[in-house]
């Protein structure tokens, strides 16, 4: 697999970008970021099945509009990762902000750690592209808010044993797609548009793949995680706000 390194010391965000661009172009299947500090848009719009090894913190927009490459980022990552991403895989050994996967139409994205305020936010899917996030700490208020599709995983890992998730306002005007949290939440954490039911057939073996798939990137053991409860979180009604908008 022939490989390029870019030191991204000093370089602005417009010049790093260009130089990956250029680099995929010219066939590099594997490029690797060295000294990341904050430089934003990291393979926006990328299309090249090419694999992207990033050291450091990228900022905000990591992977937006993506379609197929994959990011690795070895350190916690900004704001606004995977937005509008279409295809490819996200993976984050660390924490990430706000806004985590926002309008995301396909691909997959795994964070070891925590993540911010609304993450998966208008959240889609259309036929077979389901996006998939998996997150192994916890998430802020407003999680899955606008969910109108995908599949979510929330694995706690980062909370003390027996804690609970605090978010807050979880699936505000969800109307689509599903969120798994390992472990429980109260009723009142939970948009009014929100129900609670167990996992069923199809759901356990979306989970073991999923959940299989993140231990297999991070080096954990997956049957550990499977073996606790897990719930899910489904929209009761399609169109939540119907009747403010309708005559």
């Amino acid at each position: 697999m022939s490989r390029f390194v870019i030191n991204a010391r000093g370089i602005n965000h417009r010049e790093l970008n260009v130089r990956v661009r250029t680099a995929a172009e010219m066939g590099s299947e594997r490029i690797v970021l060295r000294n990341v500090h904050g430089q934003r848009y990291i393979g926006t719009n990328l299309r090249k099945p090419v694999r992207v090894e990033i050291f450091g913190t990228p900022g905000n927009d990591l992977g937006a509009f993506m379609d197929g490459p994959s990011l690795e980022v070895y350190g916690n990552a900004q704001d606004g990762l995977g937005n509008t991403m279409n295809s490819g895989e996200i993976i984050v050994h660390g924490d990430a902000g706000d806004i985590l996967g926002m309008s995301m139409r396909g691909g997959r994205i795994f964070v070891q750690g925590n993540v911010g305020y609304r993450c998966a936010i208008h959240v889609k899917e259309y036929g077979s592209k389901v996006p998939v996030i998996v997150i192994g700490g916890t998430a802020q208020d407003f999680f899955g808010e606008y969910m109108a599709g995908g599949r979510v995983v929330l694995l706690g890992l980062t909370q003390r044993k027996g804690g609970r998730l605090r978010a807050n306002f979880i699936g505000t005007g969800m109307h689509g797609g599903a969120i798994y949290v390992r472990g429980g939440v109260d009723p009142e954490q939970l948009g009014r548009e929100v129900g609670v039911t167990e996992p069923d057939e199809q759901d356990l073996i979306f989970l073991s793949g999923a959940v299989g798939s993140f231990a297999a990137r991070f080096g954990l053991d997956p049957a550990s995680l499977l073996g606790d409860r897990f719930i899910k979180l489904y929209p009761k009604y399609l169109r939540p706000y119907g009747r403010l908008y309708a005559n």
